[in-house]
């Protein structure tokens, strides 16, 4: 459904240890940064990328906006979480476990990066 995803970050090279860590748990390579000094993790189904805002302001977090990232298995989601934690994120909304709603089970693990963007890991379960 997207070609990509473009988020905020007030310090690329922060936030790129940081989206490092965590999506190297999920076996993705480390972000390539460009020649605007923007940061791009590219995979065979999208691209996530990390920027300064263009306008020049700080960036901040969406209200009510969550990235999910897939996980292959709720270990990962764990190493995803552990990963963030460790380097520069901090958790948010409930901790690490199965939640249960209208789409079935699935296991969620939320943090906030260190621009306080919202991001989490989804596992479904079944």
């Amino acid at each position: 459904m997207f070609s990509h995803v473009m988020i905020g970050a007030n310090d690329i090279q922060e936030s790129k240890i940081f989206y490092d860590a965590i999506l190297g748990e999920m076996g993705y390579e480390a972000g390539v940064i460009d020649d605007k000094g923007r940061c791009f993790y590219f995979t065979d189904s999208g691209v996530f990328a990390l920027s300064k805002p263009i306008d020049g302001k700080p960036a901040c977090h969406g209200n009510g906006t969550t990235i999910g990232f897939a996980a292959k298995t709720p270990a990962i989601a764990d190493a995803w979480h552990a990963a963030g934690v460790a380097n520069g994120g901090t958790t948010c909304e409930d901790l690490p476990g199965v939640r249960e709603g209208a789409i079935g089970k699935i296991y969620l693990a939320y943090l906030r990066d260190p621009s306080d963007n919202k991001i989490c890991a989804l596992h479904r379960i079944g």
